[in-house]
């Protein structure tokens, strides 16, 4: 915070931020008579959305004081903003100026009080935000004089000749060396020590406490040739201490880090081995050849020096087996800190199962290990017990390479700044290098946990090995880095040999270099689309190349991804928008991509630039267009959008549909941006290890809100789970609908998330907990380090075991020996499936074809759950006749079925029947072949209340319960975590261990919190997630406010979720089903019903009638609460689930309507053009602009609409008819109406390119 003074002597602090849209309307009011003289008449908004620094000072009360937009660029008429250097050298002597150090000033306001406080203090934030910049330009034209509260920062600059430039404008500047020096550095004296120890103090006193009083000068008083202390120094006073020695742990380092790109830190020998040989050595690395990239699944300690004190830790590991013989890690995507290490894992990836033939080959031979992973599998087959151990066949090893040189790298070991001149922290880089002038790389290693400063931010983060532990972030800094002469131009033919040689180690080179020689030959494409290439050149040498395009799809992007959560699309031409398609980078420059992206952007005349991430089963004919960018963590990934499906047939016109362009089908994508105002923006970076395990919906949602934070960077995200992150598979109808879907996720929001770029993934289950060194262990060897850790295992099918009743004796379900729902502890039959995810589903659709199909046995399938009746229409779709099924349920658990309605139940069990399949109900599994065991099931024995049965059969398909995992539950318990059936959390998530929450069917609640009934299952498994993001994300996010903690004993409350909970299915009988309900307790439909306040219900149709059933529920606030479809036609789930919540009135008076018996078929009802607007994915962004402008005053002598209505209940329930009167004449009358209206127009015209087919004004 600082201090403004007015010449009254009137004070106000302020705060200095980045300028956002909204602040236009305020900075408006702020223009005096000379602005416009000075800087002409500008669009504020536009101004602000391509400028690449805007700063807005305000104070207290958040009231605007002042403003200033910087470009890259000089606002001069006629001055090609790519080719400025030569408009300003001409007429000045600015030699010193680049694009790298300089910024030009287009616009500033402020309040004509504050106006010279605020000019300086802009000037400075300005200057503290952007390290490399040391000149700000104010170009004036000729006969303007600037008032004096800015000429006195801005200098005119003498001209060459003397003269005006010609374009009628004089050049004034203003120098970093009068507002925010670079800082002197030298060489540390003892004398410092009073000057320093205040400041080590404020930030820690460990050392003091550690060393003494006087360790400080001790240390100094130490130097030699091989440890140095340098100080930076303000106005004579040590503002800044770094201490380096030249003695570092090469073989640590390169055992734990990917240090190839950096030559290992050594200085070239002959004797260094490069490439793998007979004499090269290796190291222990995932079991996938193609990984490049390994990220950390890492760390645990500090690395200094060979002989400092800190090492890597070693870790006791409940089992003896080596980290490397066990489960494979696949690295996150997006860590290409390295240019040299493929990129095919990206883009060419192979498919998760190369094949599912081979999948089930290897099915059964695990049958007889614990937590299987299958070599040629990518992991274990089902997830269940089946699995318990991993296989020990040899893995695969990771080359490293063999340096013999000497040391190239220096360490530094202790570093600190006074906070006020943190910025500044790298100017201690370039004293440091003089006086180690025989080594080229700096090194410094951090602990996770620790924020990223200042100094880092010019660093490389060194991408850990796997399975490495250290308990440090590594990063590197060479001396080369240290050069300003980064240039980026236009490529030209005589680039091509040093292009070819930087990017020679790059998979898909070959198209970068076929993309440039097209460009230097005609730049465009043979289509005609428009191509730019450009190099990053330092000192004549080639370090950098990036090729983009023209954005030819800019209408698909806007209409499919959340793009204007960045930019106002309105501001940019349709020819600002470019495709990235390659950009490499020597990681010694790394620290410039931003710096060359803004120049690409400059150049090309863009301002804004896409990248896609396709996913790995994609054609390479579609992602060869594209290498992996090592610029990814500076772009944002943008969200998709929900799109509509539109009624084709009932829009009829062309007209009434939008554009080709945004209803073109095109392959799914992940889309990454960065656009002008992000160039100059920094991201916070999050080292701490975060680890989810489980990759149920909740673990996906917590990743998604993580990985799609726009200003944060985490680098350690870590899943663990059996068959990796959902979606790798390619797209397959028939395997997805083996199982019902909750909707959170589709196969095309998997693929436009691409997790896989943001998150390392570990395949195998969790078998241990050490609460005490803070690592999971995976399949019993593997180590997985975390600061946070997430459990969201789920709950999965488990292999059912036989209660041993004999049936011969003529046993019930009550005489049995043995509780049905106790765990399977042996082998299980090879022909007995559970199918918990789509990896099982593909193996099973494998052995069916395969197997059961060719045989005539029967198939039994054994449950009473939803995804039971979907496996019977799976059997029935692939050809299994309806004769060769046999349905067994047990006894149910609940009061209802999973349907809660009687008209769709007995329609799928009618369907059934009529196909032939045999059912059964209230059975329990007691044996099978007739408890002679066996390694495959030709007999199952079942009780009942009365009488027991035995079926032959062929294979059996088991959805009896879903229960923990037991790897899983045993991982718990032994740490000590607090299971009392499930995991027991609080409202925060928390467990009894703060460093691990839980979330998700796995958990409940305390008991203190008297609500045994209420679980995460109840409600939507992807708003519990974000949930669980945001209570996490107060502990990285500084832009959000901590919470503030409650006292334990006050609140007892579970957190209510609002997000409606969501089944959809393809049922026997080829029926589609959709069920949207309010999240809530099972409680039989009757029972609802029969509630005075559950409102009423709407029915049309009958199941497989015409019209087909569609029955809707609304609540007594005339809501929408419940959705029921069940249809042969393939449903809009999509549009169908938009209708939740939402108020009749919205649905054409939907109420009377239907009593007048106008609304036949609620389907044509709901494709009718009307409705499509409540379909939009904006739609409730709508509804709460409406419902602010109701509860906010008009003015602040008249009451809102909504404390009127509060004030009229506040005695009575009800309003009456003469209150509803008078509401309507103030809502009328009080310009209530019109504002709803102007919004519903602005809703519906900035949208226009979904929704054509209303009317604008003046249309008619």
């Amino acid at each position: 915070m600082t201090t403004l003074t007015s010449p009254d002597g009137e004070t106000a602090t302020i705060n200095a931020r980045r300028t956002e849209s909204l602040d236009a309307p305020n900075i408006l009011k702020l223009v005096q008579p000379s602005t416009e003289q000075l800087f002409g008449r500008v669009n504020v908004v536009n101004l602000i959305e391509k400028a690449v620094l805007a700063v807005t000072l305000s104070n207290e009360d958040d009231e605007l004081l002042a403003h200033a937009a910087f470009f890259d660029y000089p606002n001069v008429p006629g001055v090609d903003q790519a080719d400025w250097q030569a408009w300003i050298n001409k007429y000045y002597n600015c030699d010193l100026s680049t694009p790298l150090n300089t910024l030009f000033m287009h616009y500033f306001v402020a309040k004509p009080e504050y106006a010279r406080g605020a000019a300086k203090e802009i000037i400075r934030t300005m200057y503290n935000a952007v390290p490399d910049l040391h000149y700000c330009y104010l170009v004036v034209p000729q006969g303007v004089y600037p008032d004096k509260n800015i000429s006195d920062y801005f200098v005119p600059i003498t001209p060459i000749d003397g003269e005006l430039s010609a374009n009628g404008f004089y050049v004034t500047a203003c120098n970093r060396s009068e507002h925010a020096a670079s800082l002197f550095v030298r060489t540390a004296k003892v004398e410092d020590h009073d000057d320093l120890t205040p400041i080590f103090n404020r930030q820690s006193n460990m050392l003091q406490r550690t060393y003494g009083d006087f360790f400080l000068a001790e240390l100094i008083e130490a130097q030699n040739e091989h440890m140095q202390c340098i100080v930076a120094e303000v106005e004579g006073t040590a503002v800044g201490f770094m201490s380096a020695c030249d003695d570092v742990s090469l073989d640590l380092l390169n055992q734990c880090f990917e240090l190839g790109p950096f030559h290992g830190l050594h200085k070239p020998h002959e004797n260094d081995i490069l490439e793998p040989g007979k004499s090269s050595r290796v190291s222990p690395a995932p079991k996938e050849k193609e990984e490049s990239r390994p990220a950390s699944v890492t760390s645990q300690h500090s690395v200094t020096s060979q002989n400092g004190n800190t090492d890597a830790q070693q870790v006791d590991k409940p089992d003896s087996q080596p980290a490397e013989e066990g489960t494979k890690v696949k690295p996150a995507l997006g860590d290409a800190t390295n240019m040299g290490q493929s990129t095919s894992s990206l883009l060419s990836e192979s498919s998760v199962a190369e094949s599912i033939k081979s999948a089930a080959e290897s099915y059964h031979s695990v049958v007889t290990s614990k937590s299987a992973q299958s070599q040629h599998s990518r992991t274990s087959l089902t997830g269940s017990g089946r699995q318990r151990t991993p296989l020990k066949a040899a893995p695969p090893k990771r080359f490293v390479p063999t340096y013999c040189g000497p040391s190239n790298s220096f360490c530094i070991q202790l570093f600190c700044i006074d906070e006020r001149y943190e910025m500044r922290s790298q100017d201690f880089l370039g004293k440091l290098f003089e006086l180690f002038p025989e080594r080229d790389f700096a090194v410094i290693t951090v602990p996770h946990l620790v924020p990223e400063f200042p100094l880092l931010q010019g660093f490389v983060r060194v991408t850990p090995r796997c399975p490495s532990t250290l308990a440090q972030e590594l990063y590197v800094f060479h001396r080369s880095g240290l050069l300003k002469s980064f240039v980026v131009r236009p490529a030209c033919k005589k680039d091509d040999d040093q292009v070819e040689k930087l990017v020679s180690t790059l998979d898909l080179h070959g198209n970068l270099l076929a993309d440039l020689t097209q460009f230097n030959r005609a730049r465009r494409d043979q289509d005609g689309t428009e191509i730019n290439a450009f190099v990053a050149e330092v000192l004549d040498q080639i370090v950098g190349v990036a090729i983009v395009r023209r954005e030819e799809d800019i209408e698909y992007i806007r209409s499919h991804y959340n793009i204007e959560d960045f930019i106002y699309f309105n501001h940019h031409r349709r020819d600002e928008h470019g495709h990235l398609h390659h950009f490499a980078l020597n990681p010694v420059f790394k620290h410039y991509s931003k710096h060359f992206l803004k120049e690409i952007l400059r150049q090309a005349h863009k301002t804004c630039l896409y990248y896609p991430l396709y996913p790995s089963y994609v054609e390479k004919e579609v992602v060869n267009q594209h290498s992996l960018v090592s610029a990814l963590h500076d772009m944002v990934p943008v969200r998709s959008r929900r799109q509509i499906t539109y009624p084709r047939d009932i829009l009829g016109m062309p007209h009434n549909l939008p554009s080709d362009r945004v209803l073109e089908k095109q392959q799914s994508y992940a889309l990454n941006h960065i656009n002008r105002k992000l160039t100059l923006e920094p991201k916070v970076t999050v080292n701490a290890r975060i680890v989810v395990v489980g990759a149920s919906d909740v673990g996906i949602s917590f990743l998604e809100t993580f990985a799609f934070c726009p200003h944060l960077r985490f680098n350690n995200l870590t899943m663990i789970s059996p068959h990796g992150l959902p979606g790798e598979l390619p797209p397959d109808t028939l395997r997805d609908n083996m199982l019902g879907s909750s909707e959170c996720y589709t196969e095309e929001d998997y693929a436009t998330m691409s997790l896989r770029t943001w998150v390392n993934v570990v395949y195998g289950k969790m078998t241990f907990i050490d609460r005490n060194k803070k690592f999971v262990v995976v399949n019993g060897d593997t180590i997985v380090p975390y600061e946070h850790l997430v459990l969201c295992t789920g709950s999965q099918y488990q292999f059912p075991a036989p209660t041993e009743a004999d049936i011969s004796k003529l046993a019930t379900t009550s005489e049995a020996p043995h509780r049905p729902d106790r765990r399977y502890k042996g082998v299980p039959p090879k022909n007995l499936y559970i199918v918990n995810d789509a990896y099982d589903s593909a193996v099973v659709l494998y052995e069916v074809e395969n197997n059961l199909l060719n045989t005539e046995g029967k198939a039994l399938v054994y449950g009473n759950s939803l995804d039971a009746y979907c496996c019977v229409q799976t059997l029935l779709t692939m050809g299994v006749p309806g004769e060769r099924i046999i349905l067994v349920e047990p006894p149910l658990n609940y009061q209802t079925r999973c349907f809660n309605n009687i008209t769709i139940e007995d329609t799928i069990f009618k369907a059934m029947k009529d196909c032939g399949i045999q059912i059964f109900s209230d059975f329990t599994l007691a044996q099978w072949n007739d408890g002679k065991g066996g390694e495959e099931i030709y007999a199952a024995s079942f009780t009942s209340s009365t009488k027991p049965m035995r079926l032959e059969c062929s294979a059996v398909f088991a959805f009896y319960q879903k229960q923990v995992d037991v790897d899983a539950f045993k991982a718990i318990n032994d740490a000590c975590l607090v299971y009392d059936g499930r995991l027991v959390i609080d409202a925060e998530f928390h467990t009894n261990d703060p460093s691990i929450r839980g979330a998700g069917s796995l958990t409940k609640f305390q008991r203190s919190y008297h609500a045994d009934q209420w679980t995460h299952t109840n409600f939507n498994s992807k708003e519990v997630g974000i949930q669980l993001a945001m209570a996490m994300l107060r502990l990285f996010d500084p832009t959000l406010e901590p919470q503030p903690e409650v006292p334990q004993d006050i609140l007892k409350l579970i957190p209510m979720y609002r997000a409606a909970k969501v089944t959809s299915a393809v049922l026997p009988g080829g029926y589609n089903y959709l069920h949207v309900g309010k999240p809530g307790l099972n409680t039989p439909l009757d029972a609802l019903m029969a509630q005075n306040d559950y409102g009423r219900e709407l029915i049309t149709g009958t199941p497989g009638g015409s019209p087909e059933y569609f029955r809707l529920h609304v609540n007594q606030y005339k809501m929408v609460e419940t959705i029921t479809c069940l249809s042969k036609k393939v449903l809009n789930n999509g549009n169908m689930m938009c209708l939740y919540n939402v108020h009749e009135r919205y649905l054409n008076n939907l109420l009377s309507r239907f009593d007048e018996g106008l609304i036949k078929d609620l389907y044509s009802y709901f494709k009718e053009a009307w409705c499509l607007a409540i379909f939009h994915d904006r739609f409730p962004d709508f509804k709460e602009e409406v419902r602010e402008l109701l509860i906010t005053k008009p003015s602040p002598d008249v009451e809102a609409l909504e404390e009127k209505v509060r004030q009229m209940i506040e005695d009575d329930l009800t309003i009456s008819k003469s209150q509803r009167k008078q509401l309507d004449k103030d809502y009328l009358e009080g310009g209530a109406k019109r504002a709803v209206d102007t919004r519903l127009l602005s809703f519906l015209t900035y949208n226009y390119y979904h929704l054509p087919m209303y009317a604008k004004p003046g249309m008619l």
